[in-house]
This record gives C-alpha cells, sequence and structure tokens, in this order.
C-alpha cells in the first residue's frame, strides 16, 4: 500500500484543484481541466493493456469513436444523456470482448499494426454508412443548455468522475490477481502460462478495461462538442497520444498515466499547438524518446523520486508511484 499512499499525496490535491477550477477559473482554463481528465481516463484505461501487459495498443480512438457514435445516435433517439453514456460504454466493452478474441492472438508489431487499423475500419465504416450514421457530414447531437459555463462545469465533473472510477479500477486491477497475471503476460507469456495464468481470459479482460472507459470518454465528449464527424471520432493523431501520456508518466504505475496526462496537456497548449501539420511527427520522435532515453516514465525518473521525497518525506520505495 505503500506506492498507493505515496501517489495519493499528490493526487488528491490535483483532483481538488481539478474540482475547484470553475470557481477559480475562466472558462478556457475549464476546458482544459476537462482536456487533463479526460486525458488522464485514457491513458489509464491504456495502461491496463499496454502497461500492465505489455502490448502495445493503438486501438484507443476505435473505442473513442465508437462510443462516441453509441452515444450520440442513443441521444438522437431520445434517451436521456447520461443514460445513453452508460449503454454506450457497454457496446464498446462487448465490441472489446469480441474484438480481442480475434486480435489478441497477435504480438508485438503484429498486434500494434493490428490494432490501429482497427480505427481505420471503423472510420471507413462510418463515413460510408450515411444513412445510419450521417456518413462524412457527421451527426449533430442536442445542445446542452444552460450556457457555455454551465456546460463546462458539468462536462468537467462528468470527466473528473470517470477519472476517478479509473484510478480505483487501477488500484483494484493493481492489487489483484488479475494484476498479478498481467504483470507475469509482460514479463514473459509462456512461463505465466505455465505457472497458472489464464492467459487469454486475462488478456481478454486487460483489452476490455483499456476500452470501456474510452467509451465513455467519446459518449460524454460528444455530448460536450455536439457535433461528431468520422475523422475526428477516429482520430489517428488522438491513437498516438495517449500510449505517450501513459508512458510520460510512467507505464504500468498506478497514477504515471494521470501525471502523463497533466504534462502533456501543458505541453500541447505551448509547443504542440504550434506545430499543428507535424503533430504526428512530433509524437512518433516523443515515443522513440521515451523508449530509449525515459523508459520507465517520470514518475520513475531520479529527479521526480527526489522531489518527492524532499515535498511529502517519503522513502525512495514509495516515491515510485
Amino acid at each position: 500500500m505503500n506506492s498507493l499512499r505515496s501517489g495519493l499525496l499528490w493526487f488528491v490535491p490535483l483532483t481538488v484543484l481539478l474540482a475547484l477550477t470553475p470557481f477559480m477559473a475562466n472558462n478556457y482554463v475549464v476546458q482544459q481541466a476537462s482536456f487533463v481528465c479526460m486525458y488522464a481516463a485514457l491513458a489509464l484505461s491504456w495502461n491496463f493493456i499496454g502497461g500492465y501487459t505489455g502490448y502495445p495498443s493503438f486501438s484507443t480512438s476505435a473505442f473513442v469513436g465508437l462510443g462516441a457514435y453509441a452515444g450520440a445516435l442513443l441521444q438522437n433517439a431520445g434517451m436521456p444523456m447520461v443514460l445513453a453514456w452508460f449503454v454506450a460504454t457497454i457496446i464498446t466493452g462487448l465490441f472489446a470482448v469480441c474484438l480481442g478474441y480475434a486480435i489478441l492472438r497477435m504480438k508485438g508489431h503484429y498486434f500494434a499494426i493490428g490494432s490501429i487499423s482497427i480505427v481505420e475500419i471503423l472510420r471507413l465504416i462510418t463515413a460510408s454508412w450515411s444513412s445510419f450514421t450521417g456518413g462524412g457530414e457527421g451527426l449533430n447531437l442536442p445542445i446542452f443548455r444552460g450556457g457555455p459555463d454551465y456546460a463546462g462545469m458539468v462536462f468537467l465533473y462528468a470527466f473528473l468522475v470517470l477519472m476517478l472510477l479509473a484510478v480505483i479500477a487501477t488500484v483494484i486491477v493493481d492489487r489483484s490477481r488479475l494484476g498479478f497475471g498481467l504483470r507475469c503476460i509482460e514479463q514473459n507469456e509462456d512461463a505465466a502460462d505455465m505457472v497458472g495464468v489464464n492467459v487469454n481470459a486475462s488478456k481478454i479482460a486487460a483489452f476490455a478495461l483499456s476500452a470501456i472507459f474510452c467509451g465513455t470518454s467519446g459518449a460524454i465528449s460528444a455530448s460536450w462538442v455536439s457535433y461528431i464527424s468520422p475523422p475526428d471520432a477516429f482520430s489517428i493523431v488522438m491513437t498516438l497520444k495517449v500510449p505517450v501520456m501513459a508512458m510520460l508518466g510512467g507505464a504500468g504505475t498506478l497514477f504515471g498515466p494521470v501525471l502523463g496526462a497533466l504534462v502533456f496537456v501543458v505541453i500541447e497548449q505551448s509547443v504542440l499547438s504550434r506545430f499543428l501539420d507535424y503533430n504526428q511527427a512530433i509524437l512518433g520522435l516523443i515515443i522513440v524518446f521515451l523508449i530509449f532515453f525515459l523508459p520507465g516514465g517520470l514518475l520513475r525518473s531520479k529527479l521526480f523520486t527526489q522531489l518527492k521525497q524532499r515535498l511529502f518525506k517519503t522513502n525512495p520505495q514509495e516515491a515510485k508511484s
């Protein structure tokens, strides 16, 4: 429990600060706080399959887009907004379980290529199925009433709750038999099978967990923006961003993806926003940099460990959370 307690020392103040943002800042800052919560939930989701299990998944946008379209279609059919989010989450989770049976037979770069191809396949389906999805013209959703400030606060809290649920799920998995099995798979899949780990079931469970929070995030985002289109819902840039966030903070850790999301939002607003045409190239370079020069992420870096020791007076082992 030491790593959990150490992580909570900075995660709880961050959560409180995000929750108080609507009362202390303008709508733009609230929007950025919403992005932090949304990205943290997505990075925590990816962490199940990419961090704990070690499978380089690039299918995040497939689940985000599926959740967005499922939630949008349900809302346009008359379903209440929050209920539409919940049903969209279930649909995304079931899709991930079915997909996992097939795609998780692949490993390494074959799995990475297969996972990113799902994003493109779903994008082409939604762009072509005009009678159901609106095709290339996209879908409009009912505009949330109450004005931009009220809407910003509501959706910030929706993403904040989603982030907290993702953190709770991460802690439960990390302390459970499933988490132990996923770490065994990450180290050596054949050896994990020999010691009694149900490899296939564990991988599918991790893949489903990596999808459900993405589906919810997509459904909430669709309601927030009130419009979705295939290129935006199934964004290749988004599917590259999420692994970068998890790796930046510390893949396979409890709170690393949250820290990575926070740092990435700062980088995105200060640097990446100035080079929109080169985002994919820059993200690719960041991934290469993280793999070779910061493989453990910020939470496992010597600088961050020393900083936490000084601020919170933790021992070196507790600081690596």
